[in-house]
């Protein structure tokens, strides 16, 4: 028994968050009013920022999640893919975007796309897995369509089942494109390709007379109950990582001392325990961050949450996550904006795509990543009009393709004027 937890110990623990998600869920509400609150999750536009806390309540929320959760995890089972690091950054920020974004509706035709891209290639489907869970991203777009088109509701229902499914067919070349432009140093990558056929599709929409404008629906309170929820659900995940790695700490800290660049899976580098204690660590020191500075705890802050939680499996880590986040908290000094805005709230756990530039290039590279990266998401988001989900991936690759070659730049130049002293030093003593 106990060798069979070692093995699986990552996919069990993501069928109980689940069951965890549903137990919720039925929790807060009886069927009746889950029924309802999903019916209306579905139907209300999706654009940035959708809080279902605040739209529907706690109940149908959760529901919500694991819903998307469920679809997330039939489609990693039917590719038989196994539980690596990249399976649970797609599963959770999947999970996560089932708070605030996503429902078991708008993801449907974005997945045919995939579906039909891949069968078009005549490739295997696990190939664009991932891709497919990652490009629900412009999941708003397919609601959005609906009701913005000027054809009917049936006519325009069918325009949005048509443009997921072409989101879903062009995302994956797209994306392969992209990530040679941030060379690794996002983790998300297809929030980049996602946001960039957002802007072009937003252009075309806005030149045929067709506009859509972002939405602000948040939950401005804290639940006890559910934040000492969280917290338990992090320390087990720590202590079944610790149970799986044999109560060692060693491979944990293997894991910080990876950069963090992509492609890094610290499953299969370090294995399943140390992934699970990091994943617990880094998302309760995000969780902590905003319970420090007053912040809500909305629908939006768990998605958040989750999405920070998988990509500490998929490069980030407390290491390479608290420069930029620190980064994101200075940046609030020299500007207009508060550390409890939500905005920069959310850029503070988003922040963690561009974790492998501290890794790679020491914490002050970090901080001052983090510290643009808060200034451009402020600003990317009504260039989609909040049709991105993943409004801070976009803003993550371009910080990526700024900052690299001026760090590098910089390097280089010192590594000259060292060179330099040093042949002076040499010639003086000769």
């Amino acid at each position: 028994m106990k060798e069979l937890i070692r093995k699986n110990g990552l996919k069990y623990f993501t069928y109980i968050t689940l069951a965890m998600l549903y137990f919720t869920a039925v929790c807060f509400s009886h069927p009746q009013e889950l029924a309802s609150g999903l019916r209306t999750i579905i139907l209300s536009r999706d654009a940035l920022v959708t809080d279902y806390f605040e739209l529907v309540g706690y109940g149908p929320a959760f529901l919500n999640a694991a819903l998307v959760m469920t679809i997330s995890l039939v489609m990693i089972e039917y590719a038989e893919l196994p539980f690596t690091g990249l399976t649970m950054a797609a599963v959770f920020i999947n999970t996560g975007f089932g708070f605030w974004g996503k429902n078991v509706v708008n993801i449907l035709p974005i997945h045919l796309g995939t579906i039909l891209y891949a069968k078009a290639h005549n490739v295997s489907m696990s190939r664009y897995t991932y891709t497919a869970l990652f490009a629900t991203c412009l999941a708003p777009f397919v609601t959005e369509l609906t009701y913005i088109l000027p054809f009917g509701l049936w006519k325009n229902l069918a325009f949005a089942i048509l443009a997921g499914i072409f989101i879903g067919y062009i995302l994956p070349p797209l994306s392969q494109h992209t990530a040679s432009m941030h060379m690794g140093y996002s983790l998300f990558n297809v929030g980049f390709s996602g946001g960039t056929l957002a802007f072009v599709m937003f252009c075309v929409l806005k030149s045929l007379g067709i506009s859509s404008e972002s939405v602000f629906i948040w939950k401005a309170e804290r639940h006890p109950m559910l934040i000492t929820g969280i917290y338990v659900y992090l320390v087990a995940a720590f202590l079944l990582g610790l149970y799986i790695n044999e109560g060692k700490l060693k491979n944990l800290l293997k894991i910080f001392k990876h950069p963090g660049r992509a492609v890094a899976d610290f499953v299969l580098m370090d294995g399943p325990g140390a992934t699970l204690m990091n994943m617990s660590l880094t998302a309760t020191a995000g969780l902590t961050y905003a319970m420090l500075i007053g912040a809500d705890f909305s629908g939006p802050v768990l998605g958040c949450l989750f999405t920070v939680f998988g990509f500490a499996a998929f490069g980030a880590h407390l290491r390479n996550y608290l420069p930029v986040l620190l980064g994101v908290y200075l940046s609030t000094f020299f500007s207009q904006h508060s550390p409890t805005d939500a905005g920069i709230l959310i850029a503070a756990f988003f922040v963690v795509g561009i974790s492998p530039i501290a890794g790679q290039f020491g914490p002050i590279w970090g901080i001052l990543s983090g510290m643009l990266h808060a200034c451009i998401v402020m600003c990317t988001s009504a260039m989609y009009g909040g049709l991105n989900l993943y409004n801070n991936g976009f803003s993550c690759g371009w910080v990526a393709i700024v900052m690299i070659p001026t760090i590098e730049s910089f390097m280089r130049s010192y590594e000259v004027r060292k060179q330099k002293i040093k042949e002076k030093k040499e010639n003086r003593k000769q």
